[in-house]
This record gives C-alpha cells, structure tokens and sequence, in this order.
C-alpha cells in the first residue's frame, strides 16, 4: 500500500472521529520508538488511534496486523508522547479498521473503530 493510500486512510478515519465527538490532537505523531497514526481526546481519555486501510479481506482481518511486536512499538510511542507533554491521564489504545474499494471512493467507505483493541 502506497503512503497515499495509507493518509487517505487516515483521513477518513480522522474524520469519523470528529464525527464521533474525538478531538483530534495530532496525526503521524513519530519519535525513535515509532509511529502513532492518530492521537484524539474524548473526554478525559487519550486515544491513540492505529490505522488500518484495507480493500480486501484476502489476507485476513485488519486487526490481525496489530501483532504484539507493533503493540508494543505504540506502547513506548505514547509513553514518549506522554512525557514529551507532561501528561497524566487515562489513555488507551484503539484500531480504526478503513475498508474501502481500490478507487478510494467515498461511498465505499466503510469504518470498524475498535476501542481498547488492546
């Protein structure tokens, strides 16, 4: 999948979180541990937010690709993040699986938003 196709992913999902009353804090947040996809607030919870843009099931389900070695990638991740800003709240980790056609067309997208996927 291009990087393209994985910002366009992240877009859509971006835009159902505000959609859904997230407050969207930062995107592709990077550091030397790795890459948080979406960071968001709802409420008083941080979420960082895993994305997964896909157009067919042939090779299994979204989540699938969340494998503990990337668990624990976002894991240190956020922890830099919470540090790097001095925060202290409830955080938790969420997949916001994007299926789309392989056009990218707006009517075929269709999100699974997964809260505490792990």
């Amino acid at each position: 999948m291009s990087r393209s196709s994985g910002t366009w992913g992240e877009a859509q999902a971006a835009a159902y979180l505000r959609r859904n009353g997230y407050e969207l804090l930062g995107h592709s947040y990077r550091c030397r541990f790795g890459e948080i996809d979406l960071i968001a607030r709802k409420g008083k919870v941080l979420c960082f937010v895993e994305v997964k843009l896909r157009s067919n099931l042939q090779y299994g389900l979204p989540r699938e690709y969340v494998t503990a070695a990337k668990q624990e990638r976002l894991r240190k991740t956020a922890a830099f993040y919470l540090s790097q800003y001095e925060l202290d709240c409830p955080v938790r980790f969420d997949v916001a699986e994007v299926y789309t056609d392989g056009a990218h067309s707006p009517a075929s997208v269709r999100i699974v938003y997964l809260e505490n996927a792990f």
